[in-house]
Formats: C-alpha cells, structure tokens, sequence
C-alpha cells in the first residue's frame, strides 16, 4: 500500500472521530440541552485548518495525477475537488449558523440541525466514496513514479490534533474524543461482561 493513502485512511480514521464528537452535540442539542458551542467551534476550526487546507489537498493532488494517467478510471470515481469545494461550502453554512447562534441571533432549531447533520452526512459519504473508490483505483493505476510525484507536491504539515503534540486551541476538543472513547470502552466492556 501507498504511504501516502496509509495517511490519507488515518486522517480520515481522525476525521472520523470529529463528526463523532459533532454527533453528540447535535443530540444535545436535538433534546433541547444546551451544546457545547466551544466544541462545535473547535471542530469548524479544525475543519478550516487541517482537511480543508491539508487533508483535501492531499487527495486532490492524488485525483489529478490518476486523471493525467487514466481518464477514465477518474471519470468513474467522480468529481473529487467539486465534492472538496461542496464540503467547504456546508462548513461554511454550519459555521455561520453556529456564530449566529452566539451572536444570539434567531435561527430555528431544525435549520441547525439541518446544516450540522448535512455537513456529518456529507463528510461521512464522502468518506466512504474516496475510500471504496478513489483508493483503490489510485493503488490500481498509479505508477512508482506517480507516487512520488504526488509525495513530492503534498503538504507535509503535521495534524495540529492528531500529530503528536496537540495544539492548544483544540486542548479541550482533544480531551473530549478521549474521554469519549474511554467511557465508550468501558460501556462495551460491561455490556461484554453482562452477557
């Protein structure tokens, strides 16, 4: 397997985790508690920094080469940047809906929830389409040769949360995925011992 697509299904392991932790606010607030915003900010600002200016990239730089090298191998998986750029625009509109929200402005309940479960719905196909498509045709079609062309013209910057050092403007967002996944093993240890 390509290095570069190992990164690509780790970032994409990670973003995982983030639409996870979305979920779990948006069920907040579905039950009329109060969501963490922070949290909400934190992932849109991770969203903005990293997959929007990283992780997408990456993958862009991936479908333009196997464009170059199989049109219609490409033409099958689909429009991966319009798909990019469809992203950034639901990042958006969540985003602006969450500021409103700060800014206490009036935003029905179901226009949220809409925009934040439009923008994890949209993630999470997308997902699934790079990686039941995208990735395997890459691995497929691509030579050695394009391989390093691609590690060449990537970003190498590290994940700003997933990386090593955790940056400390996503601290708290950080804390949160652990603790969530902590005392989600835990619950699926007792569910394991009960039966």
């Amino acid at each position: 397997m390509s290095r570069m697509i190992e990164m690509l299904q780790e970032e994409h392991r990670n973003i995982a985790k983030l639409l996870n932790v979305l979920e779990q606010e948006l069920k907040v607030f579905d039950r009329r508690e109060r969501p963490d915003y922070e949290i909400f900010q934190a992932i849109i600002e991770y969203f903005e920094d990293f997959p929007d200016k990283c992780h997408h990239p990456k993958e862009d730089v991936v479908f333009q080469i196997l464009k170059q090298r199989s049109p219609e191998v490409a033409g099958a998986v689909g429009d991966i940047e319009a798909d990019h750029r469809l992203e950034a625009e639901r990042l958006r509109r969540f985003s602006q809906m969450v500021e409103d929200i700060l800014a206490d402005q009036e935003i029905p309940r179901a226009s949220f929830h809409i925009a934040a479960e439009d923008f994890i719905d949209h993630q999470r196909r997308h997902m699934i389409k790079e990686e039941s498509m995208l990735f395997p045709a890459a691995l497929d079609v691509l030579t050695p040769e394009d391989w390093a062309q691609i590690d060449a013209r990537i970003d190498e910057r590290k994940d700003p949360m997933f990386d090593g050092a955790v940056e400390e403007r996503f601290r708290t967002l950080h804390d949160t995925i652990l603790r969530w996944e902590k005392q989600t093993e835990e619950q699926r240890g007792k569910v394991g011992s009960a039966s």
